[in-house]
């Protein structure tokens, strides 16, 4: 089941937060809990990725993102994702989630966020995120300038992000069975 009420706790917290510049990181903090878990006593990969979604909809809110959308009746979907996990996460171990937009191409914004345990970076994702409306898929330089950015040029995308771009290009689709 989904953790709405862990979300309405994080947007609740960061409602009061400073707003964030584009490119800016929000981080926000969690406990594993035992409903966060798999069989094997360690942070469920697929919870993993809801909690990525407490760090991702406040950057949104703070970001001023979550205002355009609600204004033009837009949504928000994740198009593509590309997970690393390196560390376990255990039962009441606290973590921080680092969450970021790092640049945009002429149809998705691209997000990347992490997970921390102290010093230690136990996961990383690389979101490939798409503003929709009713006739599809919004620019993101539509969507920029709905959020009041004088400026929609994306920074430059680095290599790793370019690469994955890329190879998803040869991805087939449908997939083949």
């Amino acid at each position: 089941m989904y953790p709405f009420l862990r979300m309405i706790k994080e947007m609740t917290v960061h409602s009061r937060a400073e707003k964030l510049p584009l490119t800016g990181t929000h981080v926000s903090h969690h406990i594993c809990w035992p409903w966060d878990l798999d069989m094997w006593m360690e942070l469920n990969n697929g919870r993993t990725l809801t909690i990525f979604d407490l760090g991702r909809i406040p950057l949104a809110q703070r970001v001023g993102l979550i205002g355009a959308l609600a204004r033009n009746r837009w949504g928000l979907t994740m198009a593509g994702a590309s997970v690393m996990y390196r560390r376990r996460v255990r039962i009441f171990d606290k973590v921080e989630t680092r969450s970021r937009a790092i640049g945009w191409d002429e149809k998705f914004i691209y997000i990347e966020q992490s997970m921390w345990k102290g010093d230690t970076c136990t996961s990383h994702v690389l979101y490939r995120s798409a503003v929709t409306g009713k006739s599809g898929i919004v620019s993101p330089q539509r969507v920029l300038a709905e959020m009041g950015q004088p400026d929609t040029t994306s920074p430059p995308l680095p290599d790793w992000v370019t690469g994955w771009i890329e190879a998803d290009r040869h991805r087939p689709w449908p997939p083949e069975m």
